[in-house]
Parts: C-alpha cells; structure tokens; sequence
C-alpha cells in the first residue's frame, strides 16, 4: 500500500516514571498532544507500526553496534528495564516478521540494514507504545539508528535511511505507519540531567517542520554534544523521518521542556504525501 502515517515524539523514561513529579500545567498538555498523536495514528489504519528509536545499549553494545537494525520477529518483549520503576508492566508485543522482512529486503537496496530475530524493547519504544498503543495490539516493526556509541552514522544518511524505509513501505501492499522518537536536547545519566536547551529543540524542530535536508543534516557532532548534550545525537531517528516524507512539511503540536522528564516533550507530524509522489521524489 503505502506509507500512511509519520509522526515524532519524546519517549524519556520519565515520563511514565516519574509522570507525577511533573508540573500538570505542562504535563497535561503534553499527554493532550500524545493522545491526539494516538488519535491520528488510530485513524490511519495502519496494518503495522515501524519505531524509529535510539536503543540504549539494551541490545546492542560496542562489541558489534550496528549503524542501523531493523526487527524481524514474531514477537517482542518489553520494558528490558524493572517494570516497576518504568511503570509500563512487562508483556510480549506483537511483531511481523514476514512484512519486516519484505521490508528489510528493500532497505539494503540503498542501505546496509541489520536485522534481529531477537529484541528486547527498553523505554526508547516502550515508553511511545504505552502512548500510542496502550493496548500493545498493532504490530511493531523496531528501527533503530545507534545515537550512543560513536562513531556515529552522519546525519545525511540517517536521512536517507528515512528515504529507504520510505521505498520499503510503498513496495508493501500493507498500510504502515512510521513513528521517529528521541529526544533532542538533553543530559542523560550525567550531572546536567535536567538541563534543557529550548531554543536549540525549538529551531530543530522548525528545520524538521520544513523539511529542509541540508539544515537537518548540517549539525556536526561537536556542535550537538556542545549545545544538546550526548542525547541530542538522537536527532537521527528524527531526521529519518523527514526523510522518510521528503518533499513533504509538518507540524508541531507541543514542544515544551519538562525537566523532570530530562528533556523537552515533543510531539510533531508530517505529511506523507501519496506513493505516487515518493516514488517521483
């Protein structure tokens, strides 16, 4: 069928873990814009979701870290972390092997892919499950692009990796929805957690709205790791989805930080156009 649905959000652990800590002036919004996101995603159909994250060296470490993996299993299980601290209670979410692997066949035809049979999904997809697909019924198809262990993939092929995954899905007849999630500016697991770089997210944001290629992709590492901290090198599960609807603009719902959640909560979508006008793109 096609591509039908794209969409980013935040997926910091806080913000099931620590949701009551939160300001609900912010808050609530917040989890407004994560429901109205559900509600579009809902109302795609779509057949199955692929989940664009940045996986936290829950399964892949620096003995063999793959620049991207795409999942192509039956069925996952997750959160990898304590449910009880996650507060997301462990379960087996369904996959789909046979599109997934479809879907990989046609993505190494521009990019070198690695697949997993295996894959335990921590709060980089568990927390945007809980949000989108709180009944953890649609089938899940992970991505995921290394943001944690340099050297890292540069942000142009991110971008292209977001235009093969854009071909897979319009060469499948089913319908799939694509969700990018990450985080832009933040500090994890250091002593700046907590600090949030506004006008930094604010601008990515406006260059992810565009759709503008050469903008996205002109960040240098150096530049990010300075004003974004090491977990604004996960502007690269978004950037694959500006790639994944090149040609195509978005819009954002919410963008406000949230400290006690470590970074900004974000949610934003962008047009998909129609398969016709990707495969002319």
């Amino acid at each position: 069928m096609s591509l039908v649905f794209a969409g980013i959000m935040s997926h910091g652990p806080g913000m099931t873990a620590r949701a009551d800590r939160a300001d609900p002036a912010v808050r609530e919004p917040f989890y407004a814009a994560l429901g109205r996101l559900r509600g579009a995603l809902e109302q795609s159909r779509p057949d199955a979701l692929i989940v664009i994250a940045a996986e936290h060296f829950a399964n892949f470490f620096m003995n063999n870290m793959p620049a991207y993996a795409i999942g192509m299993a039956d069925e996952y299980e997750g959160p990898i972390e304590d449910p009880e601290w996650l507060r997301i209670p462990r379960r087996t979410i369904p996959g789909a092997s046979d599109l997934s692997r479809r879907i990989i066949e046609k993505v190494m035809e521009k990019v070198d892919v690695a697949y997993a049979e295996e894959w335990k999904f921590d709060h980089g997809i568990m927390v945007p499950l809980n949000f989108l697909t709180p009944r953890f019924d649609l089938p899940v198809i992970p991505a995921n692009i290394n943001c944690q262990g340099p050297p890292l993939t540069p942000l142009t092929r991110a971008y292209e990796f977001g235009r093969a995954i854009r071909a897979a899905c319009d060469a499948v007849p089913e319908r799939v929805a694509l969700v990018g999630t990450g985080g832009i500016s933040h500090w994890p697991a250091t002593p700046n957690s907590g600090k949030i770089n506004v006008e930094w997210d604010r601008e990515f944001l406006e260059r992810w709205t565009r759709n503008d290629r050469d903008a996205l992709t002109s960040y240098t590492d150096a530049e990010t790791l300075r004003d974004a901290g090491q977990g604004g090198f996960e502007i690269r599960t978004l950037t694959a989805v500006a790639g994944a609807c090149e040609g195509h603009q978005g819009d954002v719902w919410f963008c406000e930080p949230i400290p006690i959640f470590a970074t900004s909560g974000f949610v934003a979508v962008m047009d998909v156009g129609s398969a016709a006008e990707a495969k002319a793109a």
